[in-house]
């Protein structure tokens, strides 16, 4: 419930009572400023309350960016301003202090140190005028702006691929709007997005041609709901909690199971095909390019002279019209990565969809962490506090790791972190199924893995630390389970990676919505990165590949029963940043 206080005397012919019931406000009138603390007071205090004055003109959506936003507790547009419960005491204080116009009040805000966030409006109109004249070239300048056309052009992100804003956005706005008019809420296009990406995942798993066929256009109508949930979000202004957790996750998880589904289709196909190594590779490159795109971001959040000759070079590349595009679909971000899956899988078999998106994905990632390492070098940046707080919370560091860090001196994290996840990776390679050595290896990745965070992760490449812990850690779990060579060791090597993919995408998540990483307990309940290597090393050395199996499932299981209970009890909690996930960066 929201209550909007109309202050000052009614103009006459004004529709500004209709537009804020419109947007869902209970109108009271307060006349006087006795009038307009009476109200005031009246409100509870566990609801939104906005002050605008009687005198505004302005468009309706002008109105509703300033007003219902629910991600700023206080909010302001020209002649209106708006406070959820967390700023209620501050308007109060405002109103008390400063009078009841609404300026006035949002000024006092900001003086008292809360923030007011102020939404940029371009072409559209907010404005209190003063005098007649003003007031009809006011409505003038209303009436030859469409507001709903920039409601839609707003609804759709500014910065996106080229297939999302070629071939899905142009139409995928008005689906949005379709669903908006309709009441239909951004959560409810999510979890439709999944289901119809699921499904596409069981027409895949038929392992048949119209299966496959059917499978690659569901994939793509999944994308379209996929863009339809946050362009109604941002058409709309319906950020949540649970938005954000869903949004930020159910990608993933589509994606992911359409691998599985890919991986049982080979196998059902008349020869029986078994992709499931290249799946779990799939994955584990796909999740190694995130971690590259989150870390370098996070240690670059607030980092002082963030600039270097390649950012300038990439910032002219963008000044030209064809390169942005270019440049944009050699990452292959999440557009252009479905429509290949999407029309692979349609047209061909699951290994060769594989290895195009393998190769694919490979060449993105080697261009993009090539240039992020180019800027790393040549820029000359001071790494805050708090980004060396946020590579260590993207570390995953385990019990293990975090008392060998208290105990050793720091050194080259990179390399330090790099020559352990080798040792342990090509020790599983090369040594047969049950031996030691792989044992004695993940020994020594603990430790390197301790000294690669024993000091702040502020050097220029020390963002690529929580990258090569992913990538040890996941190509271990590939390996040992591909030496296995048994019925069902690399499906529960899927499970395990795509559990602690799960937790490791939470993460950044959380860190994302300023929210903080997950409680040190969960990491110590799942053992961190270095700790879940060890143990998937020392039961490959002392189990038989079917015990081994069985031991992979149980620890999937119990890593994504954990990691899912307390990642659902952060998201639909109070506590939880109301956000909306704007994509993923690759």
């Amino acid at each position: 419930m929201s209550t909007a206080i109309v202050t000052g005397q009614p103009v006459p012919g004004s529709s500004l009572e209709g537009d804020l019931r419109e947007l869902g406000f209970d109108v009271r009138l307060a006349p006087d400023a006795a009038d307009a603390r009476a109200a005031l007071a009246a409100v509870p205090g566990d609801q939104r309350v906005a002050v605008v004055d009687a005198g505004f003109v302005g468009h309706v959506h002008a109105l509703r960016l300033g007003l219902t936003d629910p991600r700023f507790a206080a909010s302001a547009v020209p002649g209106a301003v708006t406070a959820q419960p967390a700023a209620r005491q501050a308007l109060n204080r405002a109103v008390t202090e400063n009078g009841i116009a609404p300026d006035a009040v949002a000024k006092s805000l900001e003086a008292a140190g809360t923030a007011v966030h102020r939404p940029v409006l371009g072409e559209l109109v907010a404005a209190v005028p003063h005098d007649p004249q003003a007031r009809n070239e006011a409505r003038q300048r209303v009436a030859a702006v469409d507001d709903e056309a920039i409601r839609l052009r707003t609804a759709v992100k500014a910065r996106d691929g080229f297939f999302t804003t070629h071939c899905v956005s142009p139409y995928s706005r008005y689906i949005a709007r379709w669903c908006a008019r309709r009441g239909l809420t951004p959560n409810q296009v999510t979890t439709a997005s999944l289901i119809t990406a699921l499904i596409a995942a069981g027409c895949a798993a038929t392992g048949t041609r119209p299966g496959f066929v059917a499978a690659g256009l569901l994939l793509l109508f999944s994308f379209v709901l996929d863009c339809t949930d946050g362009q109604l979000a941002r058409y709309s202004l319906q950020y949540s909690t649970l938005g954000a957790w869903l949004d930020a996750t159910f990608d993933r998880a589509k994606e992911y199971a359409y691998y599985a589904g890919l991986a049982l289709g080979a196998a059902n196909s008349g020869g029986g095909d078994d992709v499931w190594a290249l799946a779990l590779g799939a994955m584990v490159l796909q999740t190694c390019r995130h971690v590259v795109d989150f870390s370098f971001n996070e240690a670059n959040h607030d980092a002082d002279a963030n600039t270097s000759p390649t950012a300038a070079l990439s910032d002219k590349l963008d000044s030209v019209g064809w390169t942005v595009w270019v440049r944009r679909m050699i990452v292959l971000p999440i557009g252009e990565r479905w429509a290949l899956i999407a029309i692979f899988t349609a047209l061909t078999t699951p290994r060769i969809t594989f290895y195009v998106l393998l190769v694919g994905c490979a060449l993105a990632a080697c261009y993009t962490t090539a240039g992020r390492v180019l800027r790393s070098l040549t820029r000359k940046a001071r790494r805050t506090d708090r980004a060396a707080a946020a590579l260590a919370e993207l570390a995953d560091s385990g019990p293990l790791a975090q008392a060998i860090a208290r105990v050793g001196k720091g050194a080259a994290a990179p390399v330090v972190a790099a020559l352990g996840g080798v040792a342990v990776v090509t020790t599983s390679a090369f040594t047969g199924f049950g031996s030691g050595w792989p044992v004695l290896a993940a020994a020594v990745y603990c430790v390197t893995s301790g000294l690669a965070v024993a000091r702040p992760l502020k050097g220029a490449l020390d963002w690529l630390v929580p990258p090569i812990f992913r990538a040890s850690e996941y190509l271990t779990i590939l390996v040992l389970a591909a030496r296995a060579d048994v019925n069902g060791a690399l499906p529960a090597a899927f499970g395990l990676v795509a559990a602690v993919a799960y937790h490791h995408y939470d993460t950044v998540y959380r860190i994302r919505g300023d929210a903080g990483a997950p409680p040190r307990w969960l990491v110590r309940a799942i053992g961190g990165h270095e700790g879940r290597t060890l143990v998937v090393t020392a039961v490959a050395a002392l189990l038989t590949p079917t015990d081994f199996t069985v031991a992979l499932t149980a620890l999937a299981v119990l890593v994504a029963l954990v990691v899912l209970a307390e990642s659902i009890r952060f998201w639909v909690s109070a506590g939880a940043p109301a956000v909306h996930d704007e994509g993923e960066p690759a």
